[in-house]
């Protein structure tokens, strides 16, 4: 495990990692997740051996500390990846994103060009306002207070799936909320224009089945390459890792 500062208390945010080449591969998880667990089975894959690979968990998530003074929002994640980044000095690196994290990573790139070569992106939140669920518009209807202190992260956890509650209810409370909040309201410009800006390379994983994919077109204009991964909803890693690893791996 190692770990970085990213804030002014001195919060650090870790990460596990496993030697191999450089440019490094590295798991980003999404919103309540972590990335060991969504990824682990991902980069222990045959074809991706051999890779620098580490496992981030953000703030608020996983091994990573839990600052009640921090904002949450996606700049703030994506400066505390970018320091866990620089300190692993790790530049031009592929990120493997997940939904929020997917996010985060799109606002990386924007913001630090010099530590991203390649996106890899699974159903990466790209607009505000998503249609309300058990997700982040869900936690969002409930006030901070009515969250961590009135019962509703139990309500949520009794919602959602037990792989996603497993790691859920490791995180904490107020870090949930707050990222939550911050996932809703979206950056400016959106994440799907920084997205459509961006020169790195960059390839969009959609689940067949969690439906259309809003402007795929848009997307694709832009140069990135969009998939339909076939038999999968929205954790891919989970529901079709072939697919995944091939697209990581660079296979067509």
């Amino acid at each position: 495990m190692r770990q970085a500062a990213f804030d002014d208390d001195g919060s650090l945010i870790r990460w596990t990692e496993t030697a191999g080449a450089e440019p490094a591969r590295v798991y980003v998880h999404g919103l309540g997740a972590a990335s060991a667990v969504y990824a682990a089975h991902i980069a222990a894959r045959p074809e991706l051996a051999g890779r620098r690979t580490l496992f981030v968990d953000l703030p608020g998530h996983g091994i990573s500390d839990r600052p009640a003074r921090f904002a949450y929002t996606l700049e703030d994640h994506a400066d505390a990846l970018a320091a866990a980044l620089d300190t692993a000095e790790a530049a031009g690196v592929e990120l493997v994103a997940h939904s929020m994290g997917g996010a985060v990573a799109i606002v990386l790139a924007h913001r630090r060009p010099d530590l991203v070569s390649r996106l890899v992106l699974i159903e990466a939140n790209l607009d505000p306002h998503p249609p309300l669920g058990a997700g982040s518009s869900g936690i969002a209807t409930y006030t901070e207070d009515e969250y961590v202190a009135d019962g509703g992260h139990a309500r949520v956890l009794e919602k959602i799936g037990p792989t996603w509650a497993a790691t859920m209810r490791l995180a904490d409370p107020l870090a949930l909320h707050r990222t939550a909040v911050n996932l809703v309201r979206g950056t400016r410009p959106t994440m799907r224009r920084l997205l459509e800006s961006l020169s790195a390379d960059r390839v969009y994983l959609h689940g067949a089945l969690s439906g259309e994919l809003e402007d795929r077109e848009g997307l694709e204009a832009s140069g990135v390459r969009v998939v339909t991964v076939p038999g999968a909803g929205h954790n891919i890693m989970f529901d079709n890792p072939d697919a995944l690893v091939a697209e990581v791996a660079g296979r067509r």
